[in-house]
């Protein structure tokens, strides 16, 4: 095992983040955009470790070179980064604190999930040759820990447009609800998947593995590296970040069609789900399943296990849904509008898309716990001409934060951030009661993941 330019460095003055998915689309935005916004506010000295996963060896390779190619233009171009640095800034400097690894993960292969993790915990990797003037080769080289996942990877199981659809969403719901909760995406119920190859007759729903059930278990199989130990206690708690959607909190949710089988609305039902995780994951209901899911229960008083949350990238133009160039042209075109016609949601771009992600990943822990966001869904909005916030969404049940709110509170927030900005016209204001329903629901979902997580582990270890 090579030594890593980080093992030098204090361990306050790295940071390690994965994100899944991420050769292209919003995972690569993100992973463009965490590398841009941790040197812009770091030390001069600080080194950030960058894991984009991509389902080849290829794709990895390519990955990691497109990310050198964002990060040395970047490193040359940032006023910010100069005027830091003062007259002698040289961007060589800045580049060479930025490493970039990657690793192959398919999420509907429960065996790369496995496999991955024991790669990150207990081997070594090594980036493609390239460039050695801006980036230190990196040669067999150990992960110290994980600070954030990043959960972006997934499929939408959409099929195309439902054309007798188009028009009474347009009509009836209006032209920024139709383009940002649309209801004319067409999608086949029944697609399923074996996730463990040697075991074809066990399947589960293909859009509920790649979007939720790979990820669940690759946390599991992670805890060592996102776990801190007593040595570590000063580090703040490893950040586990689910990407959602802006949409899917609009789903219903059915425990019988939790796997995804049976729906034709497999996207959206599995973006609701994680929803339901994530802002339960705190609360007392849920901590029984929670503590068997992260060991907390076996584990040291002085360890410190992960954070959960749950974020959105607002509507970003993705090839996530499946269109022609034509069509993908005018596509664009509409989102434009959209945020031209007031709409918050509609970033567009991955680079937009990935504010919110980047947000959560690399605030200091005192803010996250003032403004206690674990218990908020995390989007990332625009204002018209297109510069990004981060804004809170309601979350059909929970509300915006998990609680009843009155319009004295809503009357105090300003710009964007207000709550009626951005909310669908057909909302349901929470009341006590709704908000104790989604906390047990919450709670019969985490139990019936840990059941399927106890399952699928048990035949991926032969035990059935």
């Amino acid at each position: 095992m090579a030594p890593a330019p980080w093992d030098s460095v204090p361990d306050n003055e790295t940071y390690c983040v994965l994100v899944t998915g991420a050769n292209s689309g919003i995972g690569f935005g993100i992973a463009e955009r965490v590398i841009d916004e941790y040197l812009s506010t770091r030390s001069l000295s600080s080194h950030i470790i960058v894991i984009p996963t991509t389902r080849s060896a290829r794709k990895s390779a390519e990955t990691v070179l497109g990310l050198r190619r964002h990060a040395k233009e970047f490193a040359e171009t940032s006023e910010l980064l100069k005027s830091r640095a003062g007259p002698d800034y040289d961007p060589r400097d800045t580049t060479r604190r930025i490493h970039i690894l990657s690793v192959q993960l398919d999420l509907c292969d429960l065996l790369t999930v496995r496999s991955a993790a024991e790669k990150l915990i207990n081997g070594t990797l090594t980036s493609p040759d390239g460039d050695t003037d801006y980036f230190t080769p990196l040669v067999d080289v150990k992960i110290p820990r994980l600070d954030s996942v990043i959960f972006n990877a997934g499929i939408g199981g959409f099929t195309g447009l439902a054309w007798s659809k188009i028009a009474s969403d347009f009509l009836f719901n209006g032209f920024i609800s139709a383009t940002t909760w649309p209801t004319f995406k067409a999608a086949t119920a029944g697609a399923t998947v074996a996730p463990i190859p040697s075991q074809p007759s066990a399947q589960v729903g293909e859009v509920f593995c790649a979007n939720v059930f790979g990820h669940y278990l690759f946390v599991h199989a992670l805890l060592p590296l996102l776990t801190r130990p007593a040595a570590t206690a000063h580090l703040p708690p490893a950040r586990i970040i689910w990407e959602s959607s802006v949409e899917g909190e609009w789903s219903s949710l059915s425990l019988s069609d939790i796997q995804g089988i049976k729906t034709p609305h497999a996207y959206e039902s599995s973006k609701r789900l994680t929803d339901i995780l994530c802002l339960t994951a705190a609360l007392p209901a849920s901590q029984p399943y929670v503590s068997s899911y992260l060991n907390t229960s076996a584990s040291s008083e002085k360890s410190t296990p992960p954070r959960i949350y749950i974020v959105h990238p607002g509507v970003v133009q993705t090839t996530l849904f499946p269109l022609n160039a034509f069509m993908f042209f005018w596509y664009r075109v509409i989102l434009y509008l959209a945020r031209w016609f007031g709409s918050p949601w509609h970033g567009i771009t991955a680079y937009n898309g990935a504010a919110a992600p980047v947000w959560i990943a690399l605030q200091e822990q005192a803010s996250l716990d003032a403004a206690q966001a674990e218990r908020s869904k995390w989007g990332s909005a625009t204002d018209r001409a297109g510069n990004p916030r981060v804004k809170k969404t309601e979350v059909e049940g929970w509300g915006w934060e998990g609680r009843v709110v009155g319009k004295e509170e809503e009357a105090e927030l300003k710009g964007v951030a207000r709550r009626m900005i951005g909310r669908k016209n057909n909302a349901v204001d929470l009341t006590e009661e709704r908000r104790i329903e989604f906390e047990a629901l919450g709670a019969e979902c985490w139990k019936e993941m840990e059941e399927l997580r106890v399952e699928w582990e048990a035949r991926m270890d032969g035990g059935q």
